[in-house]
């Protein structure tokens, strides 16, 4: 529309330019067309692909609305390629950055598409998992995209009114969609592009495919002055964004530690480190305390713990922001070691919660806030007397024994300050490790959802347990172990152990809108790495299933044979340990 609005300019130019003598030629009746003079009256003209928000800004700016493009002064409408760039130079005309994620619901296996393949479903070609199944939009977002895509195909796009295109896709797994980033919530699974996700710290939205311009033109700047305050420059402001990872049990003890001793601190955190460091928030649950002299034992049936000082080295070393106090084994080695647990994570500027330094400092939750978003974590240890060793009184330091009414109230006066409230639990654990949560798990678990809380997680459990949505709420019941050494080569014990789950959640503007199942799996007794493709496949299609949402799919392509390296006992290591 520039282009046409441009012409009507050097028209009217040329018209004012000619000699006088040309005027006393009869000339033909013409409609008139608005003037660039500074008596014309601003007349708005909006593209039906702009999207809501921006409209609604456009709008309320109280400019006359045109029909058409032709008999409005100013325009808004997506721009693109070097009509994108051209356009951004000139700071008297507002523009705005839109973008738009590719979604699917929650339990799709998919992770990332490349934009060829996005564009051939455009063109009704889509393959693989989502062959057969229309991109679902709205109109606005198709027309955004028709803008700079063309046409598409016949049956390739489905448009549906905004607040349906979720409920629909969902009723229609497989299926996906794209949406703009503000419609983002937690049962959308965001799809990479070419390795870009807006869901993602590290998201450059200049090299973002599916990021779009919008433009305001004007046959005069002074036009558009009524638009400039407020005007919405994106869709997706870096500064509002907060990701958090947390993650399952940590105990660096008996076989890690041994691992440690002979490998380096260091080690375990290796091949995972860079997700923890890139997180803005990262929560580590270390169930165990300091204490100086302290060595792994080797003895199979002790469950006593302890791990040596030098070993906070790892947890600074991964980037730990906040640990959670509520493991059992805090209180292992007595009020001294717990007490000195709790001055090295002070003395590093980690906060803890979930536990203290007596009942009423274990009660209170951890207030973080990052990038104008405010957190509040809430933990505690469910075990009653099962776990009474570990617990913090009125004179001894320890983990938060659980009161789910006080937690509750907390929760709701938490949520009406503002705050995005996680609450994590060191629930009881099965001994047969079952994925399934128990009966009365589930209970306390959406208690702590019904209060307020959106995100609801298992610290506890050393084999990875199912997840829900719970009304507004996301519920993990279980990640299974982070740095802990069991690797199922006992009797009894599954090999699921090996198993591991490190969710990432993206916070943005005062609300959870992304989850990110990263997924691992234990090698060497001590050390995650990332799960191969065909590890993560089959991994997240058994939970999914398990959690109630799918069948168990089959991969919709071949995947390469993965060998891994032979699993080996530290050098001396002796028995492995018990569970």
């Amino acid at each position: 529309m520039r282009r046409t609005l441009s012409l009507l300019s050097v028209g009217l130019l040329v018209a004012a330019c000619a000699p006088a003598a040309s005027q006393a030629t009869p000339a033909p009746s013409l409609t008139p067309v608005p003037t660039a003079t500074a008596t014309a009256v601003p007349r708005l003209w909006i593209s039906d692909a702009v999207p809501t928000p921006l409209r609604a800004h456009a709008l309320s700016a109280g400019i006359p609305t045109a029909p058409a493009p032709e008999t409005a002064t100013i325009t808004l409408d997506v721009v693109s390629g070097a009509e994108a760039g051209a356009s951004a130079e000139d700071p008297d005309l507002p523009s705005a950055v839109w973008v738009y994620a590719l979604v699917a619901p929650f339990p799709t296996l998919v992770d990332e598409l490349t934009l060829a393949e996005v564009r051939a479903a455009w063109n009704g070609e889509a393959r693989d998992s989502f062959a057969g199944s229309p991109l679902l939009m709205s109109e606005a977002t198709l027309a955004a995209f028709r803008s700079v895509w063309g046409e598409p195909s016949t049956g390739a796009i489905e448009a549906l009114p905004p607040d349906a295109i979720l409920d629909a896709a969902w009723a229609a797994m497989p299926s996906w969609a794209i949406v703009p980033f503000e419609d983002l919530e937690p049962r959308w699974k965001v799809l990479a592009v070419d390795g870009q996700s807006p869901a993602r710290n590290d998201f450059e939205a200049a090299g973002y495919p599916l990021s779009l311009r919008f433009q305001v033109s004007a046959t005069s700047t002074s036009f558009a002055a009524p638009l400039r305050d407020g005007w919405p420059a994106t869709n997706r402001d870096p500064r509002k964004i907060t990701t958090l990872v947390l993650t399952g049990v940590t105990a660096l003890v008996r076989f890690t530690a041994i691992t440690m001793n002979a490998k380096g601190v260091l080690y375990p955190g290796r091949d995972i480190r860079d997700w923890l460091r890139g997180a803005d928030i990262a929560h580590i649950s270390n169930e165990v305390p300091f204490w100086g002299g302290c060595q792994p034992t080797r003895e199979p049936g002790r469950l006593i713990f302890c791990s040596d000082p030098s070993y906070i080295q790892l947890l600074e070393d991964i980037g730990a922001d906040v640990i959670e106090l509520s493991g059992d084994h805090f209180g292992d080695y007595g009020p001294d070691a717990t007490t000195l647990t709790i001055e090295m994570y002070n003395e590093r500027g980690m906060g803890y919660y979930g536990g203290g330094l007596d009942l009423e400092d274990a009660a209170e939750p951890l207030f973080v806030e990052h990038n104008g978003n405010k957190l509040a974590l809430f933990g505690c240890n469910a075990k009653g007397r099962g776990g009474a060793l570990a617990f913090a009184t009125e004179r001894k330091p320890g983990a938060y024994p659980c009161d789910l009414p006080d937690m509750a109230t907390k929760i709701r006066e938490a949520v009406s300050a503002g705050y995005v409230v996680v609450a994590t639990f060191q629930w009881h654990e099965s001994q047969t490790y079952s994925p399934v949560p128990f009966v009365t798990q589930i209970s306390d678990f959406q208690r702590m959802a019904d209060a307020g809380a959106s995100i609801v997680s298992g610290s506890q459990a050393h084999s990875p347990q199912t997840m829900e949505f719970h009304d507004r709420a996301f519920i993990h019941y279980g990640l299974g172990n982070l740095f802990f050494d069991q690797m199922g080569d006992l009797s009894g014990q599954p090999e699921s152990v090996r198993d591991e789950f490190l969710d990432r959640y993206t916070i943005y503007d005062g609300r959870v809108v992304s989850i990110e199942l990263l997924t691992a799996k234990l090698e060497d007794y001590s050390r995650p790495r990332p799960m191969t493709a065909d590890e993560r496949w089959e991994f997240l299609a058994r939970m999914f299933t398990l959690s109630g949402w799918t069948d168990q799919p089959t991969r919709p392509s071949p995947v390469p044979t993965v060998t891994l390296t032979p699993i080996r006992l530290p050098t001396g290591a002796g028995t492995p340990p018990a569970p």
